[in-house]
């Protein structure tokens, strides 16, 4: 009751305590009292965090955990699919994490150069989109080195072994890919060639035959497209197929040094082919100044009747022309009579900067990649992809396109199996260029094809050129 006097025995007792405070070790009290300062703080803390909120504490909202981080990745052209469903996953990832991704993307032409220069500078992006291949992939970014290894993350028991060659090195996986496996094709209009009475060719001179029955119709036979400077490379290392099935053991003696490139003449014939083409005019007049991403409408408008490429150019040419929906068919590229199909278990695959801040952030976009839902997105929204390398992903190759290919022998391309093809590969469409405008021969691409592959091999000390 307010104004009530304390009782005797209380008073004691708070004397008693004050004096007993007073004997007590002034530095043992004020550990005491921090001691308590920090429990309280921790509780506080794990109130605050997620799932940890206690009965009667507020748990702190998901955007103010959010990362301030601004990730570069750097890609070439056709690096991506044109769909833009990669940016669109990495917007998804954003409004999760608050972790931006800011594509930085060159041409095809000069992004094998570049990447290295800031590699080599200290200046690489965050992620990396790099060609890789098992035989190319140390030359071109020296992932132990430079690269962050991703061989304890989750999502790699679950892609396709096949290509895990091509993203590794000493077994320890640095890279992450999601295209599947590629075949090279001839497409064909198939209107125009019933229109003409046209029959597939499976040989050169019929091949050649078909070509100058589409030219004497008014329209250009093929779509050849220099400017992106790797498309033009097509005819002489896709065929590889078809070389491996005249040589005994091919590869293995190329890359033992074992045999010379020079020996393989099929790809000089090819060259001759690829030259004969152009002056026939089969190309069309302004094929050295085209580019890939005009085939698709120059396709759809009926003016070309062909177009070499992977099978995944059918699926996105219907998806932005669907007039050519069931128009599309194909062929193997019968350069020197080939009749193999080309398979490529590699592709572009991303890398993460080992000299990156934001390792544990790029990581944690690989690992959204992975997930199935968005595994899921990544081949629905990439008209261009029939395929992912992933397990438990499906196909949307065509049915007919599948029994086509089942009916013929497949082989690996040359710049997977032989070394020192793939990181020339622009520089092989430089010399064909050089071809075209009449400025080089075929054997002369013969003798640079094989100087660059001697000095990358000695470049790169490899024992069997060295020694």
């Amino acid at each position: 009751m307010k104004g009530r006097m304390p009782h005797k025995a209380s008073v004691y007792l708070a004397e008693g305590r004050q004096a007993r405070f007073k004997k007590m070790n002034l530095p043992r009290c004020i550990a005491a009292l921090l001691a308590v300062c920090m429990c309280l703080a921790a509780v506080t803390a794990c109130g605050s965090l997620p799932g940890g909120a206690q009965e009667g504490t507020a748990a702190e909202p998901q955007e103010a955990r959010k990362k301030d981080v601004t990730l570069t990745f750097g890609s070439h052209q056709s690096g991506l699919p044109t769909s833009g469903v990669v940016q669109e996953l990495a917007k998804e990832y954003e409004a999760q994490t608050g972790v931006k991704i800011d594509f930085q993307i060159v041409s095809d032409a000069q992004w094998r150069d570049l990447l290295k220069v800031k590699l080599d500078a200290g200046e690489a992006y965050d992620i990396m989109n790099v060609d890789a291949d098992p035989l190319s992939l140390v030359s071109r970014i020296n992932p132990e080195q430079n690269c962050v290894e991703l061989t304890d993350q989750e999502w790699v028991s679950r892609m396709n072994p096949i290509v895990l060659d091509g993203i590794s090195v000493n077994s320890k996986v640095y890279g992450i890919q999601f295209n599947g496996i590629r075949r090279s094709v001839f497409f064909y209009n198939k209107k125009i060639f019933a229109d003409l009475a046209l029959q597939i060719p499976t040989t050169y001179e019929a091949f050649k035959q078909v070509c100058q029955a589409v030219k004497d119709s008014g329209l250009t036979p093929i779509y050849e497209a220099t400017q992106n400077g790797w498309h033009q490379v097509l005819p002489v290392c896709e065929t590889g197929s078809y070389y491996v099935t005249l040589y005994d053991d091919l590869y293995e003696k190329l890359n033992k040094n074992e045999m010379n490139i020079k020996e393989v003449k099929e790809i000089e014939i090819i060259l001759n082919e690829m030259k004969e083409f152009a002056e026939l005019g089969f190309f069309g007049d302004n094929f050295m100044n085209q580019s890939v991403e005009g085939a698709k409408e120059a396709f759809a408008k009926g003016e070309v009747a062909m177009f070499n490429n992977d099978t995944g150019w059918a699926a996105e040419t219907e998806a932005e022309f669907p007039e050519t929906a069931g128009n599309i068919g194909i062929f193997v590229a019968p350069w020197s009579d080939n009749q193999t199909v080309s398979s490529n278990p590699t592709c572009n695959a991303y890398f993460i900067n080992k000299n990156s801040k934001y390792v544990e952030e790029a990581k944690g976009f690989f690992a959204f990649l992975a997930e199935p839902d968005s595994l899921a997105k990544f081949l629905e929204g990439a008209p261009n992809l029939v395929s992912l390398c992933w397990k438990d992903t499906p196909s949307k190759e065509k049915p007919e396109y599948e029994a086509y290919f089942n009916s013929l022998p497949a082989g690996v391309v040359m710049q997977v199996g032989v070394s020192y093809i793939d990181p020339q590969w622009m520089d092989i469409g430089k010399d064909i260029d050089a071809m075209y405008v009449g400025i080089m021969t075929p054997e002369e691409i013969m003798d640079n094809i094989s100087l660059r592959r001697d000095e990358l091999a000695e470049l790169a000390q490899d024992p069997a050129w060295v020694n």
